[in-house]
């Protein structure tokens, strides 16, 4: 037996009845379920966002290379024609997500799932704290209503989903109404005593976190989260542990990227700036005096795709997976993941509390920053000092941030072999994985309604 086969024969021991233990989990499945009805608003917002910033942008790849700002001057004023699609899709998820997961729990519960949901969509926005004062008048953020707020949103799904499913089944506290009443009035009746001890809860748990933190809930999610990332230095060892700590987020539903984002800008901004002074004073990257930055290692060698390095996923999925609805996701989103637009797969795989795909998912990354970290170190390729705009396609960042170096090309499609391989394995232990397109399977229905 082959390294390889023993390495997914073991993994398959370990990973597969954990796996589908956690499938049939009613919050693990609420959850999936929630991020993969998403899904199609998702596509198009990162559709939306590879336009706007590969196409339209002065600095977009795409544009670069077309040169679409020489021939048509003012194309950057059209970003404003498709800015507002990401209003109504990745920018308000966590409203969406909220509504969902309380959804799919009274759905297995049997219980008024509309009602539910909207019921969520409420507790959620007496925790959400991000208020502006402008003239005497409240304004809303919506700092928090994207991706970086899904774990709040996720936590108050959950538990209004489990509250309101088990106060409702209580006779005692339903509201009857006669025969002769419209059923919509009959049906929001039903369910009041119910709807209002959530908001008397969630108002109470609201007053309790401002006493500790006055900006709300999700400030303090962030704050917990941010504080022991300060005082790292300009080191490979930051590096991997920022990117660590990033992806790790982003498989709870916590988007990694902003939230380790003041911590990270904070640390390589300055070093960042110096490399670019560097090769504008010198006209090359060699001697660039801090080789191990953010951009120069993780999103040199380490983000193609996006975070994760899902540009080896996809291949590895369109390589060796058996199931349609992964194959079918990874070819809709190779077009965004080739610009580094990775949220249809983590969101509609899901990667979000994938019991299998979260090792890979954070490992990855890991290893290949310290592939491109190898080959610097040792001077066989410069560092990556140029300002290279984000959606670039993976190797070709390397290759234009040394200043186009041919060697960090191929360190860098190094970089995208090592990922697939890495994740190869992975998702052949999924092709394993039994999955069911109901939301919990009968045995764990039926224990409970026992329970109940």
């Amino acid at each position: 037996m082959s390294i390889m086969s023993k390495f997914e024969s073991g993994m398959e021991r370990a990973l597969v009845p954990v796996a589908n233990k956690l499938n049939s989990q009613r919050h693990i499945a609420a959850i999936r379920d929630a991020f993969i009805l998403v899904f199609p608003l998702i596509m198009a917002g990162s559709i939306i966002t590879l336009i706007n910033f590969a196409v339209l942008s002065p600095d977009g790849f795409i544009a670069k290379i077309l040169f679409l700002g020489k021939l048509f001057p003012h194309l950057a004023s059209a970003q404003v024609v498709f800015a507002p699609v990401l209003q109504g899709s990745t920018n308000i998820m966590a409203i969406l997500v909220v509504y969902l997961v309380a959804r799919n729990l009274a759905l297995f519960f049997k219980q008024d799932e509309l009602l539910c949901g909207l019921t969520s969509i409420g507790a959620f926005f007496i925790v959400y704290t991000p208020y502006q004062m402008i003239d005497n008048q409240a304004f809303v953020t919506t700092k928090f209503l994207g991706a970086q707020g899904l774990f709040v949103a996720i936590i108050v799904g959950v538990i209004t989903g489990e509250v309101f499913s088990r106060l409702a089944r209580n006779e005692r506290l339903t509201i009857r109404m006669p025969e002769q009443v419209p059923p919509a009035v009959s049906r929001s009746f039903k369910v009041l005593i119910p709807v209002v001890i959530i908001m008397v809860l969630f108002s109470i748990l609201n007053y309790v976190i401002t006493l500790v933190a006055p900006k709300g809930i999700n400030d303090l999610v962030y704050t917990v989260i941010q504080s022991p990332l300060k005082d790292m230095g300009t080191n490979i060892v930051s590096v991997i542990i920022i990117g660590l700590v990033s992806n790790l987020l982003w498989v709870l539903g916590i988007h990694g990227p902003n939230t380790v984002a003041a911590i990270r800008d904070s640390i390589f901004t300055e070093p960042n700036l110096a490399n670019l002074s560097y090769v504008a004073k010198h006209g090359s990257a060699w001697g660039a005096p801090y080789p191990a930055t953010w951009a120069g290692l993780n999103d040199g060698f380490a983000n193609y795709g996006g975070s994760g390095m899902t540009l080896g996923l996809l291949i590895a999925i369109l390589i060796a997976s058996r199931r349609a609805e992964y194959r079918d996701i990874a070819k809709l989103s190779i077009a965004p993941g080739l610009f580094n637009i990775n949220e249809p797969v983590i969101f509609g795989l899901p990667i979000v509390l994938n019991p299998i795909m979260f090792i890979p998912f954070i490992i990855t990354p890991a290893v290949c920053t310290l592939v491109g970290y190898f080959f610097i170190s040792l001077k066989i390729i410069p560092p990556v000092a140029y300002q290279v705009p984000w959606t670039t396609p993976g190797p070709l960042i390397p290759f234009l941030g040394t200043g186009g170096n041919w060697l960090a090309l191929l360190v860098g499609l190094l970089c995208v072999v090592i990922s697939t391989i890495i994740y190869l394995p992975f998702v052949l232990v999924t092709n394993k994985v039994a999955t069911s397109d109901k939301n919990m399977d009968e045995k764990a229905k039926a224990d409970a309604q026992e329970a109940l």
